[in-house]
């Protein structure tokens, strides 16, 4: 059975004038379980992890200042929006989700996040709205606990993976793979193992031939046990905050795609839903609806 990873604090509003569209996080999962592609039996609801399974991705001293809320202003400034608790508590459960996505996936072939993506959050610092990185810390976490050997991370979403491709520089048993907006923030990029930059205005032609050329050549290379991917939707030619132009169906096949290729390769994979600015909220919510209808359709 598909499990998700869903819990009430993942809609928590921020302060009037840092309105990031959390709403689609309420509404997500009512439109999948309103349209039947999902039941509550799909959903999980994630916890506080412990402490250690953050560590592994994160530097000690760079959470512990996160937790208390003694980030520097200038450290906060970067992060995007005022931290407080709650906030704080809600990036630690969307870990938690990822992490026990990890496990749902090894049973299933294939666990979901509602939330997640946090991919601009370094070992010691957070960006762009991301404080933890939940796939960086779920990756960690299979590889301590011997329950992978070979982890890939496939980033789509259209800013680079700077966080994750941080975490991992050294680490030959991950592989980073970010297909993103040339022009897009982050405007100083990390070196991922693949980094694909995308021209300005990129359609889904373009897009797809190079993704169903890159990818399968991605599995024979790195030879993963795991996968990760961030799905984000923000590549859509209506989002806001990005610089392609591909369309809800040229976004339902790129999700099409890698599933399947993950499916027909046997290989687990743990989704986390990442970005989506489109001004639209219902673009949002179909676009995001598109993956877990695949995942139910391909997992059958």
């Amino acid at each position: 059975m598909l499990k998700i990873a869903y819990h009430p604090i993942y809609k928590h509003p921020l302060p009037e004038g840092h309105r990031f569209p959390m709403i689609k996080y309420e509404l997500l999962p009512q439109q999948l379980l309103y349209e039947g592609t999902c039941t509550e039996d799909n959903f999980f609801e994630p916890s506080l992890p412990k402490d250690h399974h953050i560590l592994a991705a994160h530097s000690a001293a760079y959470f512990e200042d996160l937790v208390n809320l003694e980030l520097s202003k200038r450290e906060a400034r970067k992060i995007g929006f005022p931290l407080s608790n709650e906030l704080v508590q809600r990036e630690r459960i969307i870990a938690d989700g990822t992490i026990k996505g990890c496990e749902f996936a090894l049973e299933n072939g294939i666990a979901m996040n509602i939330a997640g993506g946090t991919h601009h959050a370094y070992s010691n610092r957070g960006e762009a709205f991301c404080m933890l990185n939940d796939q960086a810390i779920g990756a960690r976490y299979l590889l301590s606990n011997q329950l992978a050997k070979k982890v890939l991370i496939v980033d789509l979403d259209v800013h680079q993976g700077n966080g994750t491709a941080e975490i991992f520089q050294t680490d030959l048993s991950v592989f980073t793979f970010s297909m993103h907006g040339k022009g897009n923030y982050p405007f100083k990029k990390e070196s991922s193992d693949l980094d694909i930059p995308l021209e300005k205005g990129t359609t889904d032609k373009e897009y797809l031939s190079i993704l169903k050329r890159t990818l399968p050549e991605l599995l024979e290379q790195v030879q993963p046990d795991f996968i990760f991917y961030l799905c984000g939707v923000d590549v859509l030619e209506s989002d806001k905050l990005g610089t392609l132009s591909m369309t809800l169906d040229g976004c339902k096949e790129r999700d099409r795609f890698v599933l399947q290729t993950c499916n027909d390769a046997e290989i687990p994979v743990q989704c986390s839903m990442g970005g989506g600015y489109s001004p639209e909220i219902r673009i949002i919510v179909e676009a995001h609806a598109n993956t877990f209808r695949l995942a139910q359709d391909i997992y059958a």
